[in-house]
């Protein structure tokens, strides 16, 4: 069976402001030493699973030429460009109605984020395998989670429990999936040992995705199938314009996979960050012996557990501890790590004063 990847990479990621912006959002930013982009990493480490001719990016027009420069390897006709943001139902629906399309009959596809980052890649790969196999029986839906390390409430979880009937050691039906907990459900989940972070990667072959988006979600199941019937042709472009915007705006998540049923999920243990706000930096990468992650042109004085990256003019840092600070030619960020969350909040000020020009 052909094994293909569709790669989500329409996110903003706003809380990585000042750095991510509209025009260069986190999945084409480089965050770690190597200097390799997120998104590039995203394909790298699924070339030993999927040929890069079987990889798809749908990703926002505005950024073909980033995608292109980035990502030379991939067909063109590979990505797809999304005309406005729908959330992930039309857009997986459509990649996989594209997939189905292009391959002449049922492919197996893997449905991934462009901006997290995975520490195990052979054990990625690893765990990916297996998800294919549990996918390619019947009309099975897969769901990557991620074993939790503490109790998160920035991420939504996946309730769990044994099937006996399905005889995998490691694989698990799922229950229920849940939003973002506040704390202390987040610590109740953490000590059943029934729940797992929802990473929002998923394995199932085209055909199981569109029948059932087909019976929850049917107009959105016609809308991208009237679409993908004109792929590989001079019309496609236009086709897209004209019937991408009138799907409804949904999560496949709330969708399909809360009402579906032969949900599946593999716990996975591969080093998995999703890269979420500017907290990551130092978990990614490595930090001095005073838990500093600097970057740039950079003075730290009596300055512990702090993040700052520079760009041309010189920062000092005297006697400040948790702190993130970030310049870039425009602006200058400077956060308490206990309010990262909050980068968000610049974005909707800065909207309002209709400054849009440091979005």
């Amino acid at each position: 069976m052909k094994i293909t990847a569709v790669i989500m990479a329409g996110g903003k990621g706003e809380r990585f402001w000042p750095k991510s912006r509209t025009r260069l959002p986190k999945q084409f930013l480089s965050l770690t030493a190597d200097k390799e982009t997120m998104i590039q990493k995203t394909v790298g480490r699924l070339l030993p699973l999927v040929a890069a001719e079987d990889i798809f990016v749908v990703t926002n027009a505005q950024y073909a030429a980033l995608v292109e420069e980035q990502l030379p390897r991939l067909p063109k006709e590979n990505i797809i460009f999304e005309p406005c943001a729908r959330n992930t139902a039309p857009c997986i629906s459509l990649a996989a109605a594209v997939i189905e399309k292009k391959y002449g009959g049922e492919a197996m596809m893997l449905v991934l984020p462009s901006d997290h980052l995975i520490r195990y890649e052979d054990m990625y790969i690893d765990t990916l395998r297996q998800a294919v196999s549990v996918a390619e029986e019947g009309r099975r839906l897969v769901t990557i989670g991620i074993t939790p390390t503490y109790p998160e409430t920035g991420y939504g979880y996946i309730q769990f429990e044994r099937d006996e009937t399905l005889g995998r050691p490691g694989v698990y039906q799922v229950s229920r999936f849940v939003e973002k907990p506040d704390l202390e459900t987040a610590k109740d989940y953490l000590a059943s040992r029934r729940y797992l972070w929802n990473s929002g990667m998923f394995v199932w072959k085209t055909g199981t995705i569109l029948m059932n988006l087909e019976k929850y979600m049917p107009s959105v199941y016609a809308g991208t199938c009237a679409i993908a019937a004109a792929f590989g042709t001079e019309g496609f472009q236009a086709a897209l314009e004209e019937g991408y915007e009138k799907l409804e705006s949904e999560s496949i998540d709330f969708g399909v996979m809360e009402k579906a049923e032969e949900i599946y999920t593999i716990p996975g243990s591969f080093g998995w960050d999703d890269v979420g706000n500017w907290l990551a930096v130092e978990r990614i990468n490595p930090t001095n012996e005073l838990g500093n992650y600097v970057e740039g042109d950079v003075i730290t004085i009596g300055t512990e557990h702090s993040t700052i990256c520079g760009k041309s003019r010189l920062i000092a840092a005297v006697g400040v501890e948790n702190l993130i600070v970030v310049d870039t030619d425009d602006a200058l960020l400077i956060c308490a790590k206990d309010h990262t969350q909050d980068v968000k909040k610049v974005i909707e000020n800065l909207k309002i004063c209709n400054r849009a020009a440091l979005l």
